[in-house]
Order: structure tokens, then C-alpha cells, then sequence
């Protein structure tokens, strides 16, 4: 039973965009609604699972007394918390679209427009699913997202290995209502061995059942 798999068992999931700021009214982010990670949120905790949702700026809401919600902005705060709560975790489900990098410094005055060329030196953000991946325990299993544009299985694929994930949700931008921007969602789970689960377009409450489902078939 799918339930008895979940009940109880503490899982961290991410979930939305970060913001990564450049001045007070500026910031670089993506178009990430969050939907997907609530979604998940939501049908893990209803089947009895302890959900840590760590949410980045998102327009949506969600109360459900199986659910602990952080609200942050940036990818350092997302990475703190997940990396602190997936250490006493079961599942690790990293759903969220993490800006890659950051400003190397930020403004504490609105940058005016004064030059015809703005430069903006950007640092790497700390790679949250790779040090879930590193320091996971025995029993522990973590879960990425990735979305692709071209040789989507390949990049996927290799997403998961070098990353040292369990499985791997694949989407990509060439598909038609995926992505991001959608309540629908169209997704391939790869997991290790090169076991690979095709799904088609369906809403992205449909989408979180078939995740759950499939994590707990394969990892029971």
C-alpha cells in the first residue's frame, strides 16, 4: 500500500523559484510557479508523510497540518534549510527551479541608469540536490527534477550519476504544456540501472500521484 510506504516518514521537498537579489527592487529569478513541489506537498502529506516544504516567492498557499512551510527567497536560504532538514529525512524531493548563481554583490541603493552597458558579476550558487546526493545516508533517498531543452534523457541521465540521485523527473521545454507557467506537466522518471517510466500530459496534481507512486514501487 502506497500509504503505509508514506506514513510517518519525514520528507523535504523544495519547491518554487529563488530570488537572487541585486538591489533593493531588482532580482534575477525564473518563471517557476511552485506548482509542481505544492503538488507533491500536498498528496505526500495526505498520505501521512511528515512534509517539510521549503518554498521559494510563489503565489500559492497551502495548510495542511502534516506540513511544515519555509518561506525563502534566496538559494543560499533554501540550501541551509534543506541541507538541515534532510538530515534526519527519509526522502529528499528537490522540485524547485534554483538559480545557478547569484550577484557577487548587492546594491543597498537602487542601481541607477547611468551606463549604457551594465556589467554584473555573478557567482555559483551552492548545488543543493548534489550535497543531498554526497552526504545521504544509507536508506536515505533523494529525488531530482530537471528540465531540458535538447538530448533531454542523455543530460538527464547523466544529471542523475553525477549527482548521485536515486531517480531523476524529467521535463522538457520542447514538450507542449510543460514546464514551467502550466497546471499541466509532462514528465519521465529515470532512476538508476537505467530503469526509465514515461508518462504523458496530465495535470500536475495527476503528475504528483504518479511520483509518489513510482517512488514508492521502486524503493520499498
Amino acid at each position: 500500500m502506497i500509504a503505509d510506504y508514506f506514513k510517518s516518514k519525514k520528507i523535504v521537498i523544495s519547491a518554487g523559484p529563488t530570488y537572487e537579489k541585486l538591489d533593493p527592487v531588482r532580482f534575477i529569478g525564473n518563471y517557476s510557479t511552485g506548482k509542481m513541489g505544492y503538488a507533491l506537498a500536498t498528496e505526500l502529506a495526505n498520505l501521512g508523510a511528515d512534509v517539510h516544504l521549503v518554498s521559494g516567492p510563489t503565489a500559492l498557499s497551502i495548510d495542511h497540518p502534516s506540513i511544515t512551510l519555509y518561506r525563502i527567497e534566496s538559494a543560499l536560504e533554501m540550501y541551509d534549510i534543506c541541507v538541515r532538514e534532510f538530515q534526519n529525512a527519509d526522502i529528499a524531493i528537490m522540485s524547485a527551479a534554483v538559480a545557478d548563481y547569484r550577484p557577487e554583490h548587492y546594491n543597498d541603493i537602487k542601481i541607477k541608469k547611468n551606463e549604457e552597458i551594465l556589467t554584473i558579476n555573478l557567482v555559483k550558487n551552492p548545488d543543493i540536490l548534489a550535497t543531498l546526493g554526497k552526504s545521504k545516508k544509507s536508506g536515505q533517498i533523494v529525488v531530482g527534477f530537471a528540465l531540458e531543452t535538447h538530448n533531454e534523457i542523455e543530460n538527464a541521465t547523466e544529471k542523475l550519476h553525477r549527482k548521485n540521485a536515486d531517480a531523476i523527473v524529467l521535463n522538457s521545454l520542447n514538450d507542449a504544456g510543460a514546464g514551467f507557467k502550466h497546471s499541466t506537466n509532462k514528465i519521465t522518471i529515470i532512476l538508476q540501472k537505467g530503469r526509465i517510466f514515461e508518462f504523458g500530459l496530465k495535470d500536475k496534481t495527476a503528475v504528483a500521484k504518479d511520483i509518489v507512486t513510482c517512488i514508492s514501487e521502486n524503493f520499498n
